[in-house]
């Protein structure tokens, strides 16, 4: 849906936009004490890296790759090795 969307009411995408926000403010909780962690246990990062095989996306469909969602982990992943 685009904001030109007929079908898009205003509480879509006040609804979108907070759900944008609370993502953005819980990576950034979460990377944050990740990274405290990871200073404290660098070998967690190894057991995460380990564990990706089991992520797995929730969409059905054409929408599902399971890849993409573990690339996206590797990359928070690999961001941590470099701040610790």
């Amino acid at each position: 849906m685009s904001a030109s969307d007929p079908t898009q009411t205003p509480s879509d995408t006040a609804e979108v936009i907070d759900a944008r926000r609370r993502e953005m403010a819980v990576e950034h909780i979460l990377f944050g004490a990740l990274r405290h962690l990871a200073g404290r246990h660098p070998e967690m990062l190894d057991e995460l890296d380990a564990s990706l095989d089991h992520l797995w996306d929730r969409s059905e469909g054409t929408a599902r790759d399971d890849e993409a969602v573990r690339e996206i982990a590797r990359r928070f992943i690999k961001s941590l090795r470099a701040e610790t």
